[in-house]
């Protein structure tokens, strides 16, 4: 104790306060109000990374314990051994690591009574950092107590940083893989990157976009921007993130500054992808890293998403082509499909199938009569009514579209293959090739029956000429729980504005 410099003045909060946001909290546990004094004394001024220490002081392992439970993120805890008892800052000790399990903050046991507590059991036995007789303590040790005490704080804040940033970052490549559209894409973008910096969206600034490698610099397409919804243009963000974004295409590589980030990632597609990111006060090294990590990320998962597109338009134009080639073998217009493709889709949508469901519907539906491949041209463009053999022989392009179809392991040409079985079936039973009644008829077959017919009523065919809208409603009706789903003809009915829509916008 008496190589500390004692004051005779008790010293105020303020004697150590500072103009900074941020501090390093210091809790002091000893019931010596001296060892209060002297330890603010001496470390006053004291900072480390340009943060300075904010003093809290508990006179007993009691009132230390009432302080931690107020949630304040102490750093270090400078503990006397012997305060209300000859062990109540070793009970403490055990209380901060085993019962409110708290491993982040360096303990630092003090004492003036070395006796009670040996240094090599003590060390041995208890989660601390340090052990000091309180005599051995000068000024300049006292410091390089804290700046080590610190120094190991702050490492470990950078380890749960970057452990709760990389969880936040496997959790939104997770979702990244789930969006079916760039808007969803770009939402999730915006949604995790707060998570990822771990602050809230009200404190930061982000944006992200999309460029071709080749494409003039101003040419980028914003994917999403704080504040932009639904669909962001370019011209709604700030001219100096712009221009960063200009800059970083020029250069092909990320950049930052003290505040703001910009991360720009090629792709093997010939695409780059550019994320903004300010967060309204100094970006440390910790963010710097994470946001690499994070959109690279995003352009790994932008590519896989436009890939994805791709092959997704590439499967709906191929079952538009397949329709169409035996439309036009039956000469038929390949508007027929279009329009049983979409008639379908706003079915399924009414009927409260999910988007998902929805979507593959449409894109299957166009293959309903593919069957029709193994359909002599006599038979199937006869003008007139077809005799009983006739009949029978058009009768099977319903299985063998399921035949030609049912092996893929595609879910469009799966769908494709159920709809071609059973468009022709009746919801009383008596259609064919199966006679299924009811719900026994897959949905997907119901509704494309409905859309089929429908749009045939209402088309020009070889052995008839379309049907004025009047009649074909009339048998819409009269055809309800006989032909068709009670459920679709009612919603048919209902919409029928939207289904002619559709109609005049694919004439024949």
């Amino acid at each position: 104790m008496d190589d500390f410099l004692f004051s005779e003045e008790s010293l105020e909060e303020n004697n150590v306060g500072t103009e900074e946001a941020e501090y390093w909290h210091i809790l002091v546990v000893d019931d010596e109000e001296d060892i209060h004094q002297v330890t603010k004394l001496v470390l006053a001024g004291f900072t480390f990374e340009n943060k300075a220490l904010r003093f809290y002081h508990a006179y007993s392992a009691a009132e230390a314990r009432e302080l931690l439970g107020k949630g304040t993120p102490f750093s270090v805890a400078l503990v006397d051994v012997v305060m209300e008892t000859n062990h109540a800052g070793l009970d403490l000790i055990q209380y901060i690591r085993d019962e409110i399990e708290n491993h982040d903050i360096r303990l630092i046991l003090r004492t003036g009574q070395p006796g009670e507590a040996p240094e090599e059991a003590i060390i041995r036995d208890y989660d601390i950092n340090d052990y000091k007789n309180k005599t051995e303590l000068t000024a300049i040790k006292m410091k390089t107590l804290l700046y080590s005490a610190l120094r190991s704080h702050r490492d470990i804040q950078i380890i749960d940083h970057h452990k709760h940033g990389l969880e936040q970052i496997i959790n939104a490549s997770a979702n990244f893989l789930k969006c079916d559209s760039v808007q969803e894409f770009a939402s999730t973008i915006l949604n995790h990157v707060t998570n990822v910096m771990g602050i809230s969206d009200r404190e930061i600034y982000c944006a992200a976009a999309v460029n071709l490698q080749s494409s003039p610099a101003n040419d980028f397409q914003l994917l999403a921007a704080s504040g932009i919804e639904p669909t962001p243009c370019k011209n709604k963000i700030p001219e100096d993130v712009k221009n960063l974004f200009i800059d970083a295409h020029e250069r092909k590589s990320s950049l930052k500054n003290s505040t703001d980030y910009i991360g720009y990632f090629p792709t093997k597609a010939g695409l780059e992808t550019m994320l903004y990111v300010n967060k309204g006060s100094k970006l440390q090294n910790t963010d710097y890293q994470l946001l690499e990590f994070y959109a690279n990320n995003i352009a790994l998962a932008y590519d896989n998403l436009k890939l994805r597109e791709m092959v997704k338009e590439s499967q709906k134009e191929l079952s538009y082509i397949l329709g169409e080639a035996v439309e036009k073998r039956s000469k038929e217009t390949g508007s027929h499909v279009k329009r049983v493709a979409l008639y379908s889709e706003l079915l399924a949508k009414l009927y409260g199938l999910d988007s998902f469901r929805c979507e593959i519907i449409k894109l299957a539906s166009p293959l309903h009569d593919i069957g029709k491949i193994s359909i002599p041209d006599k038979i199937l463009n006869k003008p007139g009514k077809l005799t009983d053999e006739e009949w029978e022989i058009m009768k099977t392009h319903a299985e063998t579209g399921y035949e030609i179809l049912k092996n893929s392991t595609n879910e469009i040409l799966n769908c494709g293959a159920l709809i071609s079985y059973q468009h022709h079936e009746k919801w009383d039973g008596t259609g064919y090739p199966q006679g299924l009644i009811g719900d026994n008829i897959d949905i997907v077959g119901r509704i494309t029956a409905i859309a089929d017919v429908f749009d045939a009523l209402c088309s020009d065919r070889c052995y008839k000429k379309a049907w004025p809208l009047d009649d074909a409603l009339s048998l819409i009706k009269e055809q309800r729980g006989k032909h068709f789903d009670p459920i679709l003809v009612d919603q048919l009915l209902e919409n029928l504005a939207l289904f002619l829509e559709i109609k005049e916008r694919y004439p024949d």
